[in-house]
């Protein structure tokens, strides 16, 4: 096991990994920007080390500065948390050449999952079915317009290099295709540095569906159920829930157990989570992400499984714990993401939290590394916390999310809690009918008003 981890990330995720550390006795160094200086997983950790000034690239993104900060600690393994450097394969090489751990895939597993179309590709060689489109990256507008014509309109132009919506355009026509393709270049290019795309059919009214996995690298890889992820904003995820209230346990099982193979035969390292559109009953593959997930607590509540403690033992060189047949999904459990935002604009607001107070009870998680007094910075993504609730049913789920969310007091900022206490009242949302466009929709007809 290892003597020492560097925390290479700030708020909640750091604080989270913090403690799955010491509850395997294994000493913490927290690394923090001048702006975070007062944050809590700083004034908890057993070490820290101030990396830089606010700005992100001179701080979290700075490979050098990290690196010095686990020579000077004696620091062994680097946990990435998510974002920053989490799927950066130059940083698990450069980490790797210091003979300091990675808690996290091989880099070659997050080179090509990085990179949308070669991720594509491996995803079929590994058996795991794939959104019809185009074999690699396009460039012309003449193949746009050949491909588009085979697979059928409406199509969606993707950046290979990025997600988060950025470099994504659907052409509903052939009077489109053009534009489309250009302007997702042009996107692409100043989001991600490789205006790279690709293009996809486009599906009008999918759920977005993704599978938890985890494997040793060592022959043993197993699937964890799947979280439901359809409510989002641009593309972002707000609310995430599981089991989902569109699958049932053949439909969970056929496509879990499509997802353990895929990561055994691939000797994948860690935790991953493999995403897919979902659309009258068939799953599409669409990205995997090489790290842990924002909402992964999901899977943790209706498993009972430390999936970040999963991640660490399993980087130490580990097998596997559990076994496929160790995983009983038991109840229902759902994920609001309060983000420190207006809750109808989604303007940022940062500043000063001046009264805090977080949920309690039987089944209620709060995920969190503000308090009161604690000043949300304007230089970083504005999550407050998470809220996750756990029931026995997805009713009774909904219920307790209901009573936690009228609990919950942020004041001093705005907060998208009131969106939430919208949500958990709408009869869509409690007949489980939404899908990934569900949510704009709300929004554009008015909902928060």
């Amino acid at each position: 096991m290892f003597d020492k981890i560097l925390i290479a990330n700030r708020g909640e995720i750091a604080l989270r990994v913090l403690r799955a550390a010491k509850e395997l006795g294994i000493a913490t160094v927290a690394v923090h920007s001048t702006a975070d200086a007062e944050a809590m997983h700083v004034r908890l950790a057993d070490e820290s080390v101030c990396i830089g000034p606010p700005v992100a690239r001179e701080s979290y993104l700075n490979m050098p500065a990290l690196i010095a900060a686990c020579e000077i600690t004696g620091a062994d393994a680097v946990h990435p948390g998510y974002g920053f450097l989490s799927e950066n394969a130059r940083f698990a090489d450069m980490l790797a050449a210091h003979n300091i751990t990675f808690i996290g895939p091989k880099a070659e597993h997050i080179r090509i999952m990085g990179d949308k179309i070669e991720a594509k590709r491996t995803a079929r060689r590994l058996g795991i079915p794939c959104v019809p489109g185009s074999d690699g990256g396009v460039t012309q507008d003449a193949e746009a317009l050949r491909i588009a014509r085979d697979i059928g309109f409406p199509v969606i132009i993707k950046a290979a290099a990025g997600g988060g919506g950025r470099g994504m355009k659907v052409a509903r026509g052939e009077d489109d295709i053009v534009v489309a393709l250009q302007t997702a270049r042009t996107e692409a290019k100043a989001a991600f540095g490789d205006d790279a795309v690709y293009i996809e059919k486009y599906l009008e009214k999918p759920r977005h569906i993704e599978i938890q996995v985890l494997g040793d690298g060592k022959g043993h890889a197993i699937h964890l159920g799947e979280r439901d992820c359809s409510l989002q904003r641009r593309h972002q995820k707000v609310w995430e829930e599981g089991p989902s209230p569109a699958l049932n346990a053949s439909m969970r099982a056929e496509i879990g157990d499509v997802c353990a193979k895929a990561m055994q035969e691939l000797q994948y390292i860690g935790a991953g989570t493999i995403e897919f559109l979902y659309e009258d009953g068939k799953f599409y593959f669409i990205e995997m992400n090489t790290r842990i997930q924002v909402e992964h607590p999901v899977t943790e509540m209706i498993t009972g499984i430390d999936l970040v403690n999963e991640q660490i033992r399993i980087a130490a060189g580990a097998e596997l714990s559990i076994k496929q047949s160790d995983i009983v999904l038991e109840g229902h459990a759902i994920e609001c993401r309060v983000n420190a935002e207006h809750p109808s604009t989604f303007r940022p607001s940062p500043g000063r939290i001046q009264s805090f107070h977080t949920p309690g009870g039987l089944g209620v998680r709060v995920d969190s590394a503000a308090y009161q007094g604690y000043v949300i910075p304007p230089h970083y993504d504005s999550l407050v916390g998470k809220l996750i609730v756990h029931g026995r049913t997805r009713n009774e789920c909904l219920m307790r999310l209901r009573r936690s969310l009228d609990e919950f007091v942020v004041d001093g900022i705005d907060t998208t809690l009131p969106l939430f206490r919208k949500l958990v009242r709408n009869q869509d949302i409690q007949n489980g009918q939404y899908d990934i466009h569900w949510l704009e929709k709300f929004l554009a007809a008015g909902g928060m008003d």
